[in-house]
Parts: structure tokens; C-alpha cells; sequence
């Protein structure tokens, strides 16, 4: 058996046998680093290791069987609904996030409820039992079905599965487990790959319910190599920041359900608590009196609509080049906006800072935030109060026409449930039309006109 050195970029995980400066497959920089790689012998036949074991004959689409897995709650609604559901036996989960913005914190509560009819086996890589047992003990956690194991050799742990039989397995995390096999450091993008192949392989014939924590580099993505994403089943990220009490969960991959949708959790001394009326939780803002560049819409994320404050300050600048800033929402996005505003309104903002923000530390993407955006904006430069019971959904053109979003009906009644009184929106049709009073807006010169009216 021969050995030899390579450089494998963690980034992508190119091998290439000299050092670059710079990666020629995915143009990072820095991300070569030197491992030993065993090369196989000319004369013995290659080992082939798949991931797992699903061959079968072959057969037509039309006489195939479906089949309905059954779904296993966790009981955390939150995490359920972001599932589509439930787990589903073998299903394999990589929970990705900064540090200390609540992982751990998650896994236990979901390893408490599943031990109340499942066996959890929890290994950690990175704390002691102890450690364990005193945030299970601030969490209430009784975990009489939950056992505890710290080991980083993927050996020992397939040997501890086998020996347990667990039911449902969680590992925190992927990068502080090593294969003997292999010489590089753990964290490696050999040492993930091939110790992430070795659980599915262990998990999928045998069912078991397998959560994988993930570290994520300072860019905010995940650790390792992208070939971890495709070998499992479900990608969860979490998208805020650590000392945000609001924590929000969004799905990137999902095979058993979708992955529009989100899941709110708010950090307390208890752990995290499902936030399952999300509007109510953003509409806890002072919304008796109208305020200056404050604009409320109803951003859709997944099935249901979440209430958004947009804020705007636009103030003159004293340096030849104002800035554009933008929290919580697409900056470039923003530009375009502005710029539109400028051209098709003549709203004089060549000479202003322009800060746009989301209260609540989220960051969304939906287009129907654009005409609240502008509407803040405008609000601000012009010193005109929007009143609080006026909502605006709508996206907005680099044209400065004015489009329709969807589930706009579901939008309104969500509107009317929270008290609003006006809907400014695209034309919208008879069935869509609510209680309250929506006004139409085909470009940005309607929101111009009626930006006196607002008050």
C-alpha cells in the first residue's frame, strides 16, 4: 500500500499534486491545503464503496408503487411544519449555523420529545457528558430514554450504534469526527466526506433517524465539502445571527417536503420556543401613530404571511458619493428601487444617504417588499408621516410599473386579521377584494400622487 500528498481545496474539493495560491476549479483563494492520500495498488482490484445500497431491477414508471412514509413528530411546531410535517424514518438532516446561536440547544429539545417514544443516542465531539447533562438540566430535559456518548472516531461510533440500536442518532458535529483510515486532520474534506458516507451507509438500511450538525465558515456557509449537501436529505440553516433573540430556521434542500418555507424560534432561558404566529410577534412595534420612512407589508415565506416593518432615513450627505445601505434586504434590489424613484418621480436623492432596514433581524427576499420600500422612502425624503393601519404589497419594476405578488388574497386576510385599514397593491380582482379598502396602484407616479394622502 502506497501513500501520496496531494492538495485538496476545502472549498470545492479539487486534488491537485502542487500548491496553488489560488484554486483553478472554483477560484477561491488560500484553500489548498496538504493531506496524504492512500493510492491502491495497480495489481488489486479497486475498492467500490457506494453510499448506499439501492439497486433494483429495472421497471416501468407506470407499474411502480408509490410509497406514503409515515411522518414522526417532534412536537416543536415550528420544527415540524418546516419538515413538511415530520421525520421520516432514515431521513438524514444537516443542522447548519454560527456558533452558539442555539444547535445544541434545538437538538436536545428534539431528542427530549422523540425519546418519549423513540431510543436517542446523542454523540458529541465537541463538550463532555457533563456539559451535556447541565444544559439538559437548564432546559428541564429528563432524557430517561437518551444515552450519551462523547467519541470522534467514526469506528467507535458505528460500533456504539450497532451496540444500541438507536432509533433516532445525533451527531454534533461532522467536522470533529476522523476516520482512522485516513491521515489528514478532522474538518478535512476527506475526513467529512468520507465519515458523512459512513452514517449513511450505517443509517439508511436500518432506518434510523440521523441529525448531523455542521460548523459554517465566516462567510456564513457550510464547512466541508459541497458533496456533503447532496448525501443527505435535509439542509437547515440558520439565517440570523446569534444575538438576535429571534432565531429563524430556513430550509435549502428538503427531499420530503418544501423548501419555502421557515421556521421562527425565539432564544429564552427555557430554549428555543416556536413562534407560530409570526405577524403578532413582528406587530408588537408601537403602531398607534404615524411615523416618518416607517412602512408596513406582508412578506410570504412558505405557506403564510409574515407582517414586515420596512424603515427608511434619507438625509443630505456632505461627501460627493452618498451611501446605500440596506439591512435585512437585497442592497442591489434596492439601487434598482432608487433609481426608479429618481427617474420616473424625480425624487431628488442624488445628494442623500438612504439607509433601509427590516425590523426584527430578518432578511427576506420577496419582491412584494418593493413598493413598501419605496413608500418609506419617499416618506422620508419629504418629511410625510405614512399612517400605521396602511399597508403596502406590490413589486416594482425597473420601469416603474407596478405587479401583482402572489397569494395576494391570503396577504389581505392576513392584513384584515391584523387590523389594517388600507391596501395599497396592483389591481387587484372582485373574489381578492376584503373588508378593508384597497387602493390600486398601476406605477410608481400613483404612490406619488397619493403620497400626501397617507397621513
Amino acid at each position: 500500500m502506497k501513500f501520496k500528498t496531494v492538495f485538496v481545496c476545502q472549498k470545492c474539493g479539487y486534488e491537485s499534486p502542487k500548491w496553488a495560491g489560488k484554486c483553478p476549479d472554483c477560484g477561491e483563494w488560500n484553500t489548498l491545503v496538504e493531506e496524504v492520500k492512500q493510492q491502491e495498488s495497480k495489481k488489486a482490484p479497486a475498492r467500490t464503496r457506494s453510499f448506499t445500497d439501492f439497486s433494483s431491477e429495472v421497471v416501468k414508471l407506470s407499474e411502480s408503487k408509490s410509497v406514503q412514509e409515515p411522518r414522526i413528530q417532534t412536537h416543536i411546531p415550528e420544527f415540524d411544519r418546516l419538515l413538511g410535517g415530520g421525520l421520516v424514518r432514515g431521513q438524514l438532516t444537516l443542522l447548519a449555523g454560527a456558533p452558539g446561536i442555539g444547535k445544541s440547544t434545538l437538538m436536545l429539545q428534539v431528542a427530549a420529545e422523540l425519546s418519549k417514544t423513540l431510543k436517542v443516542l446523542y454523540i458529541s465531539g465537541e463538550e463532555s457528558i457533563g456539559q451535556i447533562s447541565g444544559r439538559a438540566r437548564r432546559l428541564q430535559v429528563q432524557g430517561e430514554n437518551i444515552f450519551l456518548l462523547c467519541e470522534t472516531d467514526i469506528q467507535k461510533i458505528v460500533e456504539s450504534v450497532e451496540q444500541v440500536n438507536p432509533e433516532v442518532l445525533i451527531l454534533d458535529s461532522i467536522q470533529t469526527v476522523y476516520h482512522p483510515e485516513f491521515t489528514s486532520s478532522a474538518g478535512t474534506v476527506a475526513q467529512v466526506r468520507e465519515c458523512t458516507s459512513e452514517l449513511v451507509r450505517l443509517c439508511k438500511p436500518k432506518g434510523i433517524i440521523t441529525f448531523v450538525l455542521g460548523h459554517v465558515t465566516k462567510d456564513g456557509e457550510l464547512a466541508g465539502p459541497k458533496i456533503l449537501e447532496h448525501m443527505v436529505d435535509c439542509v437547515l440553516y440558520f439565517d440570523t445571527e446569534k444575538d438576535n433573540v429571534l432565531r429563524l430556521l430556513r430550509p435549502h434542500k428538503n427531499r420530503f417536503g418544501s423548501t419555502s418555507e421557515i421556521g421562527l424560534f425565539k432564544m429564552t432561558s427555557a430554549g428555543l420556543e416556536s413562534v407560530e404566529n409570526a405577524s403578532e410577534y413582528f406587530a408588537q412595534t408601537s403602531r398607534d401613530r404615524a411615523l416618518k420612512g416607517r412602512a408596513y407589508s406582508l412578506a410570504a415565506e412558505g405557506s403564510r404571511p409574515l407582517l414586515t416593518e420596512v424603515q427608511a432615513l434619507v438625509s443630505p450627505t456632505r461627501y460627493p458619493f452618498p451611501r446605500r445601505v440596506a439591512t435585512g434586504v437585497d442592497l442591489n434590489r434596492c439601487l434598482m428601487l432608487f433609481a426608479a424613484l429618481e427617474k420616473h418621480i424625480g425624487l431628488p436623492l442624488d445628494n442623500k444617504d438612504i439607509f433601509v432596514s427590516l425590523t426584527g433581524g430578518v432578511k427576506l427576499k420577496d419582491p412584494a417588499l418593493d413598493l413598501a420600500v419605496c413608500a418609506a422612502v419617499i416618506s422620508s425624503c419629504r418629511d410625510i408621516p405614512i399612517a400605521p393601519d396602511s399597508v403596502f404589497m406590490a413589486e416594482v419594476g425597473i420601469l416603474g410599473q407596478v405587479a401583482k405578488v402572489p397569494l395576494l388574497d391570503r396577504r389581505l386576510e392576513e392584513a384584515q386579521r391584523l387590523g389594517f385599514k388600507k391596501a395599497f397593491c396592483a389591481p387587484v380582482s372582485k373574489t381578492e377584494k376584503q373588508k378593508l379598502q384597497t387602493l390600486s396602484l398601476c406605477e410608481l407616479a400613483d404612490l406619488n400622487a397619493l403620497a400626501l394622502k397617507l397621513r
